[in-house]
């Protein structure tokens, strides 16, 4: 399935994404060739297998291990729109929840 520049466009603003004019035949060349490869996915012949058959089961995926690495909160919320004492602040969600 062949993406096109306006089906591009009204993808990008399903996702609220504000893409300029000169960026949409890009756009839509790179989710054609995501959904060619998903259609090659599905062409595979994947009947008899267990859809974790190549991990197993017990074996973690990766070692839970601290690296060292860190990020001060100072760091962490530089880009926030809005920041407190290290803490991110948005918007309530809920407000006036009574039983």
């Amino acid at each position: 399935m062949a993406i096109d520049r306006a089906e591009a466009a009204r993808i990008a603003a399903l996702a609220r994404l504000e893409l300029p004019e000169s960026e949409l035949d890009r756009v839509a060349s790179q989710l054609s060739q995501v959904l060619e490869f998903v259609a090659r996915l599905d062409e595979l012949e994947l009947g008899g297998l267990e859809p974790t058959a190549f991990a197993p089961p017990q074996a973690a995926l990766r070692a839970d291990e601290p690296d060292g690495r860190t990020l001060e909160p100072g760091a962490a919320t530089a880009g926030a729109p809005e920041a407190e004492f290290g803490y991110f602040i948005v918007p309530p969600v809920v407000e006036n929840l009574e039983p």
